[in-house]
């Protein structure tokens, strides 16, 4: 059997094959039928194409930015179903997107992306005689991933072991989301191992086994007891804001500190399983490096951030806010030690409790004992795009004296026919110089505490004996025009802004620090908001109280924040508001993903 000049350059894979063929003794029409099908051009070009996409680290230019192209286009033809556009390039572009083989084309770009090439065997039948054992033999090329159990680990195969407290046996705890355990599809958690590269690890310790895998040269080899009924599990789509920052250097009780993700308050997650109820899998989106890596569970940092404020109350004092509120309202069920590797779920849950109700229908001073505490892990989101004729409000929160009122003046004055406010309502007397509608819009007392009182304000307050407030249908009618809406509203108003419906984007005013707040306002002559009377300098003590406030705030109400503008030169903030501005109305942002479905 000769091979041709053509085949000199073929895969080597192939070429052993051939080989192998040609020392095959017996012929006939199947041996002649595997010659052929290993010689033609067409098994040759899938082997090609397939070596590529599955070769790693060769080449950083090409990797997929995302893995739901289709879903992207069925979310835009969505998009333009709602326009009424008869320009030519418009139904150029429609007719585009609809068409069949452009379509297949994204399919299979998903298909890539998500790696559903890779090959996936049945699980083994569970019907072998009861005196046999089934086992399976599986190769790795070892590789820059973890392999470890619950002490240190060198990066291996993408998996981590376990002593089963059971049976006392070294079984597979976890596999790795886009490791090469996973991509193997032979690998599962649950497996027990027999024996790795010859060597039983009988009566031995994960460390042992971790000690032949870095002592292994080339590939591996295992020979392993599957689990049954544990197949590969898919990818979820299921994406989250980080609410809080996490270095598994620093967590003493991740099962493998090597397999941790890092990321930091803001980032979004793409969460690809959360099959343990403790340590999820997952990878930073936009991330070329396609490996999932531990984080908690949700249910573990909620356990942790409650033990922690249970434990480690602050005082107010100085710039240092309490984060520990015993008048919220709310009771919690405080784990009486540290939390450990297999924590109780029981201790780490909320007790549920009936909060606090304030009597009065409206207030403008401070006041958020009332407010509901959250426990900021993790909030699942999803992109919204820019929709013509709709632009999400801008809203700018942050403690009194810190400057939003004035960024919000700023920002209008760049543009006062596309930057908006609304006119506030009250129940004062109108004055002879003010026309209604302009400076406030003027209503009877009865009327306003009717609206109070059916929710038809975003925000209410009392001053000497008149109520002021902001309705949500001006909110509504601005947004609705297509302008931008710029809100400065007191922060305990973000639970009646933040709704599906008006869908804001909010920015968290924050001060800088106390020294520079004393230097950069002194420095601009600001004037005190804290006194109405008169026009004064602020105090040291106005200082402290804005950085308390501050500090509050975000405590409280960060989970809900967008961006953060640290106002500490009011021009560098303008910049930073305007920069943020162009995005929300230009660029599909994450959103809860409460407000898309």
């Amino acid at each position: 059997m000769m091979m041709t000049n053509a085949s000199e350059n073929w895969d080597p894979s192939l070429t052993r094959l051939l080989t192998s063929l040609r020392e095959v003794q017996t012929g006939g029409e199947d041996v002649a039928f595997l010659s052929e099908l290993l010689q033609s051009k067409q098994l040759h070009a899938l082997v090609q194409v397939h070596n590529k996409i599955v070769a790693k680290g060769k080449d950083d230019k090409f990797y997929p930015l995302l893995s739901n192209a289709m879903q992207v286009t069925l979310e835009v033809l969505e998009m333009f179903g709602e326009l009424k556009s008869v320009s030519k390039e418009f139904q150029e572009m429609l007719s585009l997107l609809q068409k069949p083989h452009f379509q297949a084309i994204l399919c299979t770009h998903d298909a890539v992306a998500q790696k559903d090439y890779y090959p996936h065997l049945p699980d083994v039948p569970n019907d072998a005689d009861e005196d046999e054992e089934t086992v399976k033999i599986v190769q790795l090329v070892k590789s820059d991933e973890p392999l470890g159990g619950a002490q240190s680990a060198e990066p291996i195969v993408g998996a981590t072991i376990k002593t089963d407290e059971e049976t006392g046996k070294i079984v597979i705890a976890r596999v790795m989301h886009g490791g090469a355990a996973d991509r193997s599809g032979l690998i599962h958690a649950g497996d027990e191992v027999i024996e790795v590269n010859g060597i039983s690890v009988e009566s031995k310790t994960p460390a042992d086994v971790l000690t032949i895998l870095q002592n292994s040269e080339g590939t591996i080899t295992f020979k392993l007891v599957p689990t049954f009924g544990k197949g590969g599990s898919r990818e979820s789509k299921v994406r989250v804001r980080a609410l809080f920052n996490y270095d598994s250097a620093d967590d003493p009780y991740i099962p493998c500190k090597e397999a941790g993700l890092n990321f930091k308050k803001g980032d979004i997650l793409h969460i690809v399983s959360q099959d343990d109820a403790y340590w999820w899998q997952a990878r930073r989106e936009g991330d070329k490096i396609m490996r999932a890596g531990l984080i908690p569970s949700r249910a573990l940092q909620e356990g942790r951030i409650i033990h922690e404020r249970q434990t480690e109350p602050q005082t107010m004092d100085g710039d240092k806010a309490s984060l520990c509120s015993p008048t919220n309202g709310n009771t919690y069920c405080a784990p009486k030690t540290p939390c450990t590797p297999t924590p109780n779920a029981a201790a780490l849950l909320p007790c549920k409790s009936t909060p606090k109700v304030k009597k009065v229908i409206y207030d403008i001073k401070e006041n958020d004992d009332f407010d509901r505490e959250i426990i900021p892990t993790y909030e699942e989101v999803a992109r919204l795009y820019p929709r013509p004729g709709f632009v999400r409000p801008i809203v700018l929160v942050g403690a009194p004296g810190v400057g939003r009122n004035e960024l919000r003046r700023r920002l209008i004055a760049t543009d006062p026919e596309k930057y908006v406010t609304p006119v506030p309502y009250t129940s004062r007397a109108q004055k002879q110089s003010e026309q209604n509608g302009k400076e406030y819009m003027f209503v009877t007392r009865e009327k306003m505490e009717q609206d109070i009182s059916e929710g038809k304000f975003i925000e209410h307050g009392e001053y000497k004996g008149n109520l002021y407030g902001t309705s949500a249908e001006s909110v509504e009618t601005i947004v609705n025009s297509g302008r931008v809406c710029v809100l400065s509203p007191h922060w305990q108003a973000l639970k009646m802004l933040r709704t599906p419906h008006l869908r804001p984007f909010i920015v968290f005013i924050k001060p800088p620090p106390l020294d520079r707040l004393v230097d950069t306002r002194n420095a601009a002559n600001a004037r005190s908001t804290f006194d109405k009377e008169c026009s004064r300098a602020f105090t040291e003590e106005e200082f402290r109280d804005i950085i308390r406030s501050s500090t509050r705030i975000n405590f409280l109400y960060g989970y809900m924040f967008d961006e953060e503008i640290v106002n500490e030169e009011l021009a560098s903030a303008l910049s930073q508001l305007l920069k943020i501005s162009w995005r929300v109305q230009s660029e599909p942002l994450w959103v809860p993903a409460s407000w898309i479905q």
